[in-house]
């Protein structure tokens, strides 16, 4: 039997601790940045820095999507690659991730969906310490409750390589889409700040040509833009910050944004 991932930055992006994690992540969700109500969800964009810089940014996508919850029975996470480098995008091996607030069984079937398509390889070592899909795990088990997960490291591939997976697991509304990235890194607060609202129009735009000092997830974030485009969703900007508004110095700073993608033109 697999062995199952255990989490690797519980206790220093987030709290180990299920009590003290729980009573956290109820307090970002309460006091997210408030959004009108939105259409049905198909997919998110959400940041992966420690909760002190950037939780209070990504719940405002969560907790958009908390009254759409019970639909939800599948979740596709993508995110980058910070330690690992993959040729394409690496699924895992294991049949469960594991956090604080319990485990996460993976979509077999999933899985096995998109085995033979380019790029997709099986490889549990990019996943082993990789914080950029682990962080978002709270917030979903918060919200979500029951799901099944299907997580995948993207490295270097085309963004239409990423479309390609998208599109043999995109399915109806009891799937869910989830691209964990953050934006620039290290700037001066208001260079962050210009060049961040840049690419946020970018992606409001539905431009798929994002670049990687945008946004460290601009891979999984171009291949969305793309199916987004195809599909007909609508994003929306939840919120927008950086962590000198969140916590830290604003000499270099990093920035975040949340995003909803829904069918509907309006609420």
């Amino acid at each position: 039997m697999p062995v199952p991932r255990p989490t690797a930055v519980a206790g220093l992006f987030y709290p180990a601790d299920p009590t003290e994690l729980r009573r956290e992540l109820r307090h970002y969700l309460a006091n997210a940045a408030p959004v009108p109500h939105l259409g049905a969800i198909k997919a998110l964009v959400v940041p992966h820095a420690g909760y002190i810089y950037s939780a209070a940014v990504a719940a405002a996508a969560y907790s958009a999507l908390a009254p759409q919850a019970a639909r939800i029975r599948r979740v596709i996470l993508l995110g980058p690659t910070h330690r690992v480098p993959v040729h394409g995008m690496a699924v895992p091996a294991t049949d469960t991730f594991l956090s604080p607030l319990g485990p996460i069984p993976l979509d077999q079937a999933a899985r096995q969906a998109i085995a033979d398509l380019p790029g997709v390889v099986v490889d549990d070592q990019p996943h082993a310490r990789e914080h950029a899909l682990e962080v978002q795990l709270p917030f979903l088990q918060t919200v979500l409750g029951s799901f099944e997960l299907l997580p995948l490291a993207v490295g270097h591939c085309p963004p239409e390589t990423v479309a390609a997976v998208l599109e043999r697991l995109w399915d109806g509304d009891d799937t869910l889409i989830v691209v964990s990235s953050d934006l620039s890194h290290y700037l001066p607060y208001p260079q962050a700040r210009r060049q961040d609202e840049a690419t946020s129009r970018q992606v409001l735009a539905l431009d798929a040509a994002l670049e990687h000092d945008q946004a460290c997830g601009a891979t999984p974030l171009n291949g969305l833009l793309l199916q987004a485009r195809r599909h007909g969703l609508v994003p929306r900007l939840l919120d927008l910050r950086n962590s000198g508004d969140t916590a830290g110095s604003r000499e270099e700073v990093v920035g975040y944004a949340a995003f909803a993608f829904t069918p509907e033109t309006t609420p």
